[in-house]
């Protein structure tokens, strides 16, 4: 699906989908006065492939809706957040020992298909009128069932296994919610991090990358999540890059 009324940009790591359409107005002053959404959300922790509707497209805000994406998913082992990813509250953390790319292959297996996914906590989606965020923040979360939703994976694939240093992870998450604006929690998260991560560590934790193809409304956080609770290691979502949707691609993005 291409249109004239569409532009394909790309979302900084850091960026709310919101900052990065009054970005481009910056960038681009003949949509300064349009009427501009975006469709597709993108988390403030992801990067990538982010749809622009412009005035009378914004109709068919639908149809762009349900476009497929693609998505390269990195996934750190050995901690787990209340928010799926290196933006939150540290729950758990595990040495992850022992633990092989057979093993996560094979738990990789779980998701192919079409299958029920739970929404994570800080998320956009409503119920009772709140959205979920606004339910984990208050703490009221925790008596809920989160809803889900059935997404379709159409290929999940593992591209290669790596180990991050310590000091490495500490000063990448520094720099990522660093880059964060609003009120995401970041003093409070940033803290427990440092509890857990130390500038002078020596301890190495293993990621993985994985590339993933995809419905419309699938989260990569909570693959992320499951995969962890699957394989007994906690899981977070380390980067998030999403590189198409439709026929949209990362490399043609508006930058």
């Amino acid at each position: 699906m291409k249109s004239a009324g569409v532009v394909n940009l790309y979302k900084q790591l850091g960026e709310t989908p919101r900052e990065r359409l009054e970005r481009l107005r910056v960038q681009k002053p003949q949509y300064a006065t349009e009427v501009l959404s975006y469709a597709g959300r993108l988390d403030p922790m992801a990067e990538g492939v982010l749809l622009c509707l412009v005035g009378p497209e914004n109709k068919r805000r639908d149809e762009y809706l349900e476009l497929s994406k693609e998505y390269v998913l990195d996934i750190l082992f050995g901690f787990s957040t209340d928010s799926y990813d290196i933006l939150g509250k540290v729950r758990q953390a595990a040495e992850p020992e022992g633990l092989s790319l057979k093993e996560v292959r094979m738990g990789l297996n779980q998701f192919r298909g079409t299958l029920s996914q739970e929404y994570p906590p800080f998320s956009s989606k409503t119920v009772e009128g709140k959205s979920l965020w606004s339910w984990a923040r208050s703490g009221a979360i925790e008596a809920m069932m989160l809803p889900q939703r059935t997404v379709t994976i159409h290929q999940i694939d593992l591209e290669k296994g790596y180990k991050i240093k310590e000091p490495q992870l500490l000063a990448y998450i520094e720099d990522s919610i660093d880059r964060v604006q609003g009120d995401f929690r970041q003093e409070e998260v940033m803290r427990l991090w440092k509890q857990k991560l130390f500038a002078d560590g020596t301890r190495e934790y293993p990621c993985v990358s994985v590339r993933v193809s995809c419905s419309s409304g699938s989260y990569m956080r909570s693959i992320a999540n499951r995969l962890g609770e699957s394989l007994g290691v906690p899981a977070l979502a380390l980067h998030i890059l999403r590189t198409k949707v439709g026929e949209h691609t990362a490399e043609k993005a508006l930058k």
